[in-house]
């Protein structure tokens, strides 16, 4: 936002100085999100769109060149960066554009020595000849390998399909799944609603800063819906719209009292009497200047145009202020529960009310530090490495740095196999212990089972040949761990791992024994045993379970 901020007054003022401060706002969004791209698309593409609306000036020439010459060089500057910004293709918008700027105001230079017809046919021409030029040489380049193609991840915004079916690492992920309505209504409240009305306003009354916020909002509100994490990107754009959208209104409603006050006071002049010095600064000096059967028509004929009277006006900007203060303790509730509580403390609350603490996850870590051996390595689920490595100080085969894709698929496929298989794959990655989520007991949604179907689809990426998804699956097409689950599914590893003894295990007396609450259904595997692993932790509400690898068997002697 300090970026967006002073690129607007860079381009208000065609300022150098405030085009640098935006460079170095810019800078200091590169070295912390690669949202940064964000930035170095949006920006080109409102002085694109500026050119194309005949609104090109001196001073959108100043900022531009400023801004993207200097937030060029010092990006380059972040080591993690390097020379992304000059050879992949997600910055080559922003080097297009500013080549068709030093082309256009060449062309604008060239109008002075000109005739109005010569330089109609050289604009019009130099134009399409330099963004075909560039268009060109940027597939050329790519083609060549000197630009990097856009990456999956970027691939995954504009066509929600692709990370499913090529890179499914990125589509397991839960804050790459698309926005539902549930969650726009819950993080924006009333402002879903008003902010609209605030891009219409800006639209309606059109300037360069306008032009850009309400591009802001559109590429904004697109990818938010496409991917629940940029949500980030679309929150800032909808309380600067929904701001103006409530300043509109309220200046509507203080508009009908000015006109009510004027006339008061003019009434009060023409029967001689004193107007407090208070009120008579409060009014506009042009009510001044109009006689009280002026000022009664004005006020008629605001209250004809908008079909509501003053006392309507009130009673609107009330009702709006009780939604602002609603707002105000949503986002509260919202801060202090939903987006502060600690991934790995869960809470519940009983039927009388009362809160319940499930403290599993620091149980099992605590576990794990205590009772097994330094330099012992635990398989999980990506999802859980960054806690296994930070709170047991153990060595994890995965975590969540995803970029390994191989590794992952590796757990997956182990995870997907038989027992006998999986043993093999986890003797080759010297594995000591095996730690899965199961929430079947308390049911807790986030498990495990839930998340199998994404370990199947990234193992199958890199193990076709020796996984596919349908064998987990019905006949029917249906995902079920109950009687008429996939024979493959319910001898898996991931499935004994976590149904391991569950099936001894009443939980409630209305429910046989082996009663799944996530999943709601009897479990269809219960009286199986492990052989290549042994049970050796597990919480106190089977959340975190903890399986021990078992040794090698030592070969039989030959005998002579």
């Amino acid at each position: 936002m300090l970026t967006y901020y002073l690129w607007v007054k860079s381009v208000k003022t065609g300022s150098i100085m405030w085009s640098t401060y935006a460079a170095l706002a810019y800078f200091f969004m590169v070295s912390a999100w690669g949202g940064y791209v964000f930035i170095i698309n949006l920006i080109p593409l409102h002085v694109f769109v500026l050119m194309l609306m005949g609104r090109f000036s001196d001073r959108l020439y100043v900022a531009y060149s400023t801004f993207f010459t200097l937030g060029l060089i010092l990006s380059m500057q972040i080591p993690f960066v390097g020379f992304q910004p000059v050879r992949t293709s997600e910055h080559m918008a922003s080097a297009g554009v500013f080549v068709l700027v030093q082309a256009y105001a060449f062309l604008k230079y060239l109008q002075t020595k000109l005739s109005k017809a010569q330089f109609k046919i050289y604009l019009l021409a130099g134009s399409a000849a330099v963004a075909g030029l560039v268009f060109f040489t940027v597939i050329i380049l790519t083609q060549l390998g000197y630009i990097a193609p856009w990456s999956g991840r970027f691939y995954s915004l504009w066509d929600t399909g692709y990370a499913k079916i090529h890179i499914p690492i990125i589509a397991s992920v839960s804050e790459h799944q698309p926005t539902t309505w549930f969650s726009f209504f819950f993080d924006l409240h009333i402002l879903v609603a008003v902010y609209p009305i605030g891009l219409w306003l800006c639209i309606k009354q059109v300037n360069d800063e306008r032009v850009f916020i309400a591009l802001y909002a559109i590429t904004a509100s697109y990818f938010a819906g496409v991917m629940v994490r940029l949500m980030l990107t679309l929150t800032p754009v909808v309380c600067v719209l929904s701001a103006v959208a409530f300043s509109e209104l309220f200046a509507q409603s203080w508009k009908e009292d000015d006109l009510d006050n004027a006339i008061d006071q003019t009434q009060r002049k023409e029967k001689g009497g004193q107007v407090p010095e208070k009120q008579a600064h409060q009014q506009h000096t042009v009510h001044d200047k109009h006689p009280v059967s002026k000022l009664k028509k004005i006020r008629d004929r605001d209250q004809k145009e908008h079909g509501i009277s003053s006392t309507e006006k009130a009673l609107m900007a009330a009702t709006v202020v009780v939604f602002l203060f609603m707002f105000v303790v949503h986002c509260t509730w919202v801060t202090s529960n939903a987006y502060s509580s600690p991934s790995i403390v869960l809470a519940s609350y009983n039927s009388d009310g009362s809160r319940m603490i499930l403290d599993d996850f620091r149980e099992a870590y605590y576990w794990l530090a205590q009772n097994t051996d330094d330099k012992a390595r635990v398989m999980s689920w990506w999802d859980y490495g960054y806690q296994i490595a930070g709170m047991a100080n153990r060595t994890t085969l995965t975590d969540n740095n995803t970029w390994n894709n191989s590794h992952i698929a590796l757990v997956g496929l182990a995870m997907a196999s038989d027992e006998d298989k999986a043993y093999e794959i986890m003797q080759s990655l010297d594995v000591d212990y095996v730690l899965v989520i199961f929430g079947g007991v308390i049911g807790y949604s986030g498990d495990d089972i839930n998340k199998f179907l994404w370990m199947v689809r990234i193992g199958e990426g890199e193990h076709p040949n020796e996984i596919s998804e349908s064998d987990y699956f019905t006949e029917r097409g249906e995902f079920r761990v109950d009687a008429g689950g996939s024979k493959t599914l319910l001898n898996c590893l991931m499935y004994k791992l976590s149904y391991y003894r569950f099936g001894e295990l009443l939980i409630d007396p209305r429910t046989p024994p082996g009663y799944d609450r996530t999943r709601n259904v009897e479990i269809g595997n219960k009286n199986f045993k492990l052989k290549h692993l042994e049970e050796a932790y597990t919480t106190d509400h089977w959340l975190v379970r903890i399986y021990k690898v078992k040794k090698p068997a030592n070969r039989p002697r030959i005998s002579a």
